[in-house]
């Protein structure tokens, strides 16, 4: 009897300890790549997906929603539209988006990542500014 109740502890332990060593989505974050984006029907984003402990950007990544929309004080978002263009082969995700309207507007990505078993989420703030000393 004492050997199963050392057995079953110790199982559970190695079970605690390798769910510990594992990644989780929210290890992972979104950041932009490109500095300035000028006002353009279709002005280029690139996003690079970060996984925090390592700081190394995640190349094999699936996006699997984008929504963009600009938030409008006292109503309703304003939505925009944003097309996934695939990636660089850099660990870059690209985007066209219709960013015509300057201000802030706000990216909202999912993300599937190999041998996660959640999805990655991330908000990606935009400044959309004809001013070329802009930065993100």
């Amino acid at each position: 009897m004492k050997r199963l109740v050392g057995m079953i502890a110790l199982l559970i332990g190695l079970a605690g300890w390798t769910s510990a060593t594992r990644a989780e989505p929210k290890d992972y974050v979104f950041v932009m790549t490109n500095n300035h984006i000028t006002p353009s029907a279709s002005a280029p984003i690139t996003v690079q997906l970060i996984h925090g402990p390592t700081k190394r950007p995640v190349a094999d990544a699936i996006i699997v929603q984008s929504r963009l929309e600009m938030p409008m004080p006292g109503m309703a978002p304003m939505a925009g539209k944003v097309a996934y263009k695939g990636t660089n082969g850099q660990g870059g995700y690209l985007f066209v988006a219709d960013l015509a309207m300057q201000g802030s507007w706000i990216l909202d990505l999912s993300a599937k990542v190999n041998g996660e078993s959640g999805t990655v989420t991330g908000t990606i703030p935009l400044r959309v500014s004809p001013d070329s000393h802009n930065r993100n």
